[in-house]
């Protein structure tokens, strides 16, 4: 279908892409991978026309109808959500107001012989048949559907778009463009505004699309669900592979280890040679056998082995100072701005050492919530309290957009830091990718990604002991992902984390804080075990909302049903705390046998030192588990004794 043939892009000295070639056929699904910077979206650019390559083509047949969402784009303003996303049936539109206009010139005329009434009758079986082929369920349920799919309530839909904010408009160009049924869909990091549940309903929704697709994407478990085949961009070169993501990193692995067996296996071979004519150069006797020798080398193939862009964050966190046995906790807590209110009756208890998700859909609450946490937003009602000695790095989802862009990349952390780290800080932004004369670049010329990783940056340069994360994944590919989760997991602190991608927080958290339609609800657990009860939960929601209203009672009637409403509420209160109780238990119980566990570890390396192992820091770790479950079974004990007396 599209073709891209021996096409290099190059700037100045630069070369970004080197004669690449693939072709997009029909029901291709394409991951299209490789670190940020390496080209990608240049090439969803170069198939729309929207940037011309340096030498090569991009061959698009005539006809082909292309979907493109880049990451940053013009937002429409001046309709309602629902008008704008109607937009998208302009073509269908336009075709039934054709076929009104003709259906009226035809009926009005008589001049059955001529030919511009035959003209009318074929343009009317052309409208007619485009419209068939285009036209399927009811325009507006279909935009209400797909709106609906990715996020906005429905009395959310006759308002202004200027009245969203940026993620939320990014969302309804989505819905167009999904609308409009194109025949290759290009989606440039389609998921970065969206919530758990609507990435998992537009995940659906493109492994049911017929088109093709290719997708920019840092979410793997996205990759892995929606793409039949993957193309990596490293170096300027790409290599494709006709498998999912995660199965392409397993071929990736095989093909580089074999290709460096390979190259190995010949340089020995070569370096063989090479003695062999060496030695025998000068011998009369053996001097067919070196010329031999000579042409072999001459004709050889010799193997390349691909470059590896190795480079990949390489993040530690500093050891977390103890604090209280309470983080953070807020009480019957109600948020929000002037008179609108975000959430209320909010009960958010985190504990030392428990890592936190904060998740549910934009605008219900999560970024509010951060904000209360830091003190820069006080609660309308209730009570938020950090808890003792609870020492504070936040990373706020703009923050790379409020560095001060006059400064350099080392002046951003020199200018805050304070005592011996000064000595670490070119290591520190090492460890972020910010190496040789990166260091000195100003801010207001980094990428969004840059920016970032420098803003991670100045969390290292005191040791917190609550890191607070607001989205800070968002402008990170796949491999440095993977070192922040791997250091996160790590870090011997409380972690408070607001995120969507589920790959990431799968594995990392332990609990998690659901904001939705105004109120914040506790889930213990990971996030697969949050995602099984969300969708068993919005089925019921479903189903108790298309319940038929049921008859009026009589009177006596009415006030039984009362009485009885009463009596449920009264147990239904009861079933609530005994079920949060029980939750608790269960989620002690786990972390009590972690604890165990890591103590019985500690006493084998203790009771059998190497000769890397620590005495002491060995004995310090057991005594610090040993007291974390000290206090966990005494919380275990009473909640045990609570229970019995409900």
């Amino acid at each position: 279908m599209i073709s891209i043939n021996n096409l290099t892009v190059a700037y100045g000295g630069f070369t970004l892409l080197n004669e690449i070639n693939f072709h997009i056929s029909e029901s291709d699904k394409i991951g299209l991978v490789g670190k940020n910077g390496a080209g990608k979206s240049t090439i969803l650019k170069l198939i729309c026309g929207l940037q011309s390559p340096t030498s090569g083509k991009v061959a698009v047949p005539g006809g082909i109808k292309i979907g493109y969402l880049p990451q940053i784009m013009e937002h429409h303003r001046g309709r309602s959500v629902i008008d704008e996303a109607m937009t998208a049936f302009a073509e269908i539109f336009n075709l039934e107001a054709e076929l009104e206009q003709i259906t009226m010139e035809l009926a009005e005329r008589q001049d059955y012989e001529s030919q511009s009434y035959h003209d009318l009758i074929v343009r009317m079986n052309e409208v007619n048949d485009r419209l068939t082929y285009t036209r399927s369920d009811n325009p507006q349920m279909l935009a209400e559907r797909t709106l609906l799919g990715l996020g906005f309530k429905y009395e959310e839909l006759s308002r202004a778009t200027e009245t969203f904010s940026q993620g939320w408009n990014m969302r309804i160009e989505l819905a167009k463009i999904l609308l409009s049924k194109p025949d290759v869909l290009l989606l440039d990091e389609p998921t970065n505004h969206l919530d758990i549940e609507s990435i998992e309903w537009l995940e659906g929704y493109l492994k049911d699309y017929r088109g093709s697709l290719v997708l920019i994407s840092h979410d793997r478990k996205f990759l892995d669900n929606v793409t039949n085949r993957t193309v990596e961009i490293m170096v300027g070169r790409i290599h494709d592979y006709k498998v999912p993501y995660s199965k392409y990193l397993e071929l990736r692995r095989e093909r580089l280890e074999q290709q460096r067996a390979a190259f190995e296996n010949q340089q020995r071979m070569i370096e063989k040679t090479e003695e062999f004519i060496e030695k025998f150069r000068y011998k009369p006797t053996k001097s067919n056998q070196v010329q031999s020798r000579v042409k072999q080398l001459e004709k050889l193939e010799r193997i390349e082995v691909d470059i590896e862009d190795r480079s990949a964050l390489s993040v530690k966190f500093p050891p977390a100072p103890r604090s209280g046995d309470i983080a953070y906790r807020s009480t019957e807590m109600k948020v929000g701005y002037g008179e609108k209110v975000v959430f209320s009756d909010a009960e958010i208890e985190v504990r030392r050492g428990e890592k936190v998700a904060l998740v549910g859909r934009n605008g219900e609450g999560k970024t509010t919530l951060m904000r209360v946490i830091m003190g820069e937003l006080d609660p309308m009602a209730g009570e938020s309290r950090v808890g003792y000695n609870v020492n504070i790095g936040y990373y706020a989802q703009n923050q790379e957009d409020i560095l001060d862009k006059e400064d350099t990349v080392f002046g951003t952390l020199d200018r805050i830091a304070v005592g011996d780290i000064r000595l670490k800080l070119r290591d520190i932004l090492g460890a972020f990718l910010f190496k040789g004369e990166d260091i000195d670049k100003k801010v207001a010329v980094l990428s969004g990604g840059e920016r970032a990783r420098l803003a991670m940056a100045k969390l290292m340069l005191k040791p917190y002991n609550l890191l607070a994360l607001d989205e800070p994944t968002n402008h990170m590919d796949i491999r440095s992902k993977d070192i922040l989760k791997q250091a996160l997991n790590a870090y011997d602190g409380t972690l408070i984390i607001v995120s969507h991608d589920r790959d990431f927080l799968d594995g990392l958290v332990d609990k998690l804080y659901e904001f939705r339609d105004g109120h914040v609800k506790e889930h213990l657990g990971g996030v697969q075990e949050f995602l099984e009860r969300r969708k068993l939960e919005t089925l019921s929601e479903l189903e108790r909302h298309y319940k038929p209203v049921a008859e009026e009672k009589p009177a006596e009637v009415v006030q039984k049903k009362e009485e009885a409403k009463q009596e449920y509420q009264a147990k239904k209160y009861i079933s609530k705390e005994e079920k949060k109780i029980r939750n608790r238990i269960s989620f002690l119980e786990k972390k009590i046998e972690e604890h165990e566990t890591k103590m019985s570890e500690i006493e084998a390396k203790l009771s059998n030192p190497g000769p890397g192992d620590d005495v002491m820091d060995l004995t310090r770790a057991y005594l610090e588990e040993k007291r974390e479950l000290d206090y966990k079974m005494e919380e275990w004990s009473e909640l045990n004794e609570k229970l019995e007396t409900l």
